[in-house]
């Protein structure tokens, strides 16, 4: 219930003096719904080569999934991310291991490739746009106090030692528990699996192909938010620049484990909106309204899954 508090406590704050009656003129009279489901093959699009891509992944260390369960399963995730954010990343592996017996433990470990791949991906776009739009995050990072030297300007350097051997010393102990418990065999043989996983990456036959489908996933994600710009008149003019600007900090935002990233999403974009000279109530109207029915896209997957699953007959293992 945390997640779900926090982000409804943000969202609160942002539209608590907000004239929800408004919503209805600018929805059917205010926006354009043409470039809005131009939108939509993109947001699916990138999900479906999420999925082909974690196929190469598993290939490697022996699992073989069919890529329909690949596909639905990420489909699931992200609807399932909407209920308890991060539980999408477990739903995914317990669904592959329930339809074609893919090793749970292993398929974990291939995810958390995929998102050190994808944090290392997202880190590089981040730090070329920084380069590109430097004064505008500078009048960001000072409008919302989320400055990074400020943050770690606060820790001396006996600060970071202490919190250095304090980590080390928790890992320790926390070994030393476990060695003696009688679950230690059962925990080592599963972070033996993650491990697996993890390291899949070397094996992987059609690198072309697996970059392909890593570039695929972010630029769908960027032309699903892009395309959104175009449905009102305040920010179709824009420009990519600002698109790309605001794509980095929402996706940065959306660290913060709230539901599809509700309430910081909705802050941080609104926030750089308005740095571009979009209104306060402009940019909030976009942002509802994108996040809405941007979600509601990701629900409806979740749906279509969840029944295509429910006709799907489990694979038998030789």
């Amino acid at each position: 219930m945390l997640p779900l508090a926090f982000g409804g406590a943000i969202l609160y704050w942002m539209y608590r003096d907000f004239d929800f009656r408004s919503i209805d003129d600018i929805l059917m009279h205010g926006m354009d719904w043409t470039w809005m489901l131009l939108s939509f093959p993109f947001g699916i699009l990138a999900q479906m080569f999420r999925g082909w891509r974690w196929r190469q992944t598993l290939e490697p260390i022996g699992e073989d999934a069919r890529r329909s369960t690949l596909v639905n399963s990420i489909f699931l995730s992200y609807a399932a991310s909407l209920i308890v954010p991060r539980v999408g990343e477990f739903t995914r592996c317990g669904v592959l291991k329930r339809y074609d017996g893919v090793s749970f433990s292993k398929a974990l470990g291939t995810v958390v490739t995929e998102r050190a791949i994808d944090t290392l991906l997202m880190a590089m776009v981040t730090a070329l746009t920084l380069l590109l739009q430097m004064k505008v995050f500078t009048t960001f990072f000072d409008k919302t106090g989320t400055s990074v030297s400020s943050v770690l300007g606060s820790f001396s350097l006996t600060g970071w030692l202490v919190t250095a051997a304090c980590a080390v010393a928790v890992l320790f102990l926390l070994h030393i528990l476990l060695k003696k418990l009688s679950i230690y065999n059962k925990v080592k043989a599963t972070l033996g699996g993650i491990w697996q996983g993890v390291v899949s990456l070397r094996g992987v036959r059609n690198i072309p192909l697996f970059t392909f489908y890593t570039l695929g996933i972010w630029v769908c994600y960027f032309l699903h938010y892009y395309l959104t710009f175009f449905c009102f008149d305040f920010t179709a003019g824009l420009g990519l620049e600002c698109a790309l600007v605001t794509f980095v900090v929402g996706s940065i935002a959306v660290i913060v484990p709230t539901p599809n990233g509700a309430g910081p999403w909705h802050f941080a974009v609104k926030t750089m909106l308005i740095l571009y000279g979009v209104a306060d109530n402009n940019a909030l109207y976009f942002v509802l309204i994108v996040h809405a029915v941007q979600t509601l896209l990701v629900v409806a997957l979740g749906i279509y899954a969840w029944l295509a699953l429910a006709f799907t007959k489990q694979k038998v293992r030789r």
